[in-house]
């Protein structure tokens, strides 16, 4: 198992990030893989909320499912994932907390598990993410500060 997190600053108010974040559909608007995304049931977002994406990393299509784990109001979302591609997101979440000039912190982790050949493959993706995360993070922030 890899993990990678990455911590943003986002010049909103905690209540509207948690909103934000808890959308998972919301997810397209700071996530280039994300081609399609889905909620089931319709409604808000609760724990056991399924979101089916379609993604495309390293140049491969795949269908993923995220399930809500957790959904505590302002502060935690987790999910794990249902899918079994080559390398999943076993659990990941956000931690959210309120700063005192009225912006967010969040820190985004995930913990990346790999299947048959994707127990070779865990590493390099873990890797790449990591790589990635501060861009991440700050796609993150651009999208809420945008909504």
């Amino acid at each position: 198992m890899a993990r990678f997190e990455a911590t943003v600053d986002i010049d909103r108010p905690i209540a509207e990030v948690f909103a934000f974040l808890a959308d998972g559909e919301n997810d397209r608007k700071f996530s280039p893989r994300v081609q399609d995304i889905a909620k089931s049931p319709a409604g808000p977002t609760a724990v056991g909320t399924v979101f089916r994406s379609t993604v495309k990393d390293a140049g491969m299509t795949t269908r993923r499912e995220f399930r809500i784990s957790d959904l505590t109001a302002p502060t935690r979302i987790r999910w794990n994932e249902l899918s079994t591609n080559l390398v999943t997101a076993r659990e990941g979440g956000y931690d959210l907390e309120p700063l005192a000039d009225g912006r967010t912190r969040v820190r985004l982790f995930n913990h990346l598990e790999g299947h048959g050949l994707g127990k070779l493959l865990v590493g390099f993706a873990a890797a790449a993410a990591r790589k990635d995360a501060p861009d991440f993070g700050q796609r993150i922030k651009a999208a809420v500060e945008a909504s």
